[in-house]
């Protein structure tokens, strides 16, 4: 099996659960944070569907710069309502899975940067920036938007197993 082949069956074993997070997200609630310090409802749930576009940016490139000093850092495009987020979800887990099913096994071994201004925060093989940066990272701001749900009285999709609102069988 390639390393392009397992990547795949874990951005399809997460693509559910992470669509029916997003699914989930309450109208009217764009702003709503649990703390001052954390992200709105709003920036999270926009966050999480944007996720799936650094697969092409690891893929197709071998450098990201969230912070470009000759230029503006890209602003996140917030999205109004449920439907918007699983829209662009889907969207960019199409191009997500192109851009892995497009690199061969010799390509995810060769270096990627992070940089944050045009100083390198990190460089690492592109296999393992696909699973720490991209899919962990998925999960993780997931997980934090099954809490806001919860905290918002949202019922929470299963995951990798029950919660305490719904059994995946």
């Amino acid at each position: 099996m390639s390393i392009s082949d397992t990547l795949l069956a874990e951005l399809l074993h997460e693509q559910p659960s992470t669509r029916k997070h997003l699914e989930r997200v309450p109208a009217g609630q764009a702003d709503w944070k649990p703390h001052p310090k954390s992200m709105s409802l709003s920036r999270l749930s926009s966050h999480v569907a944007e996720i799936p576009t650094w697969a092409g940016s690891t893929v197709r490139g071998t450098e990201l710069d969230l912070a470009p000093p000759e230029a503006k850092p890209a602003a996140p495009k917030a999205r109004g309502s449920a439907a918007e987020l699983v829209q662009a979800f889907d969207a960019n887990m199409a191009d997500a899975f192109a851009a892995v099913r497009s690199a061969s096994d010799a390509h995810w071994m060769m270096p990627w940067s992070l940089k944050y201004g045009g100083k390198v925060v990190f460089t690492l093989p592109r296999i393992v920036v696909m699973r720490n940066f991209v899919l962990n990272h998925l999960v993780h701001h997931r997980a934090q938007l099954g809490l806001y749900l919860r905290m918002l009285g949202v019922a929470v999709p299963t995951a990798y197993g029950p919660t305490a609102d719904e059994s995946p069988v």
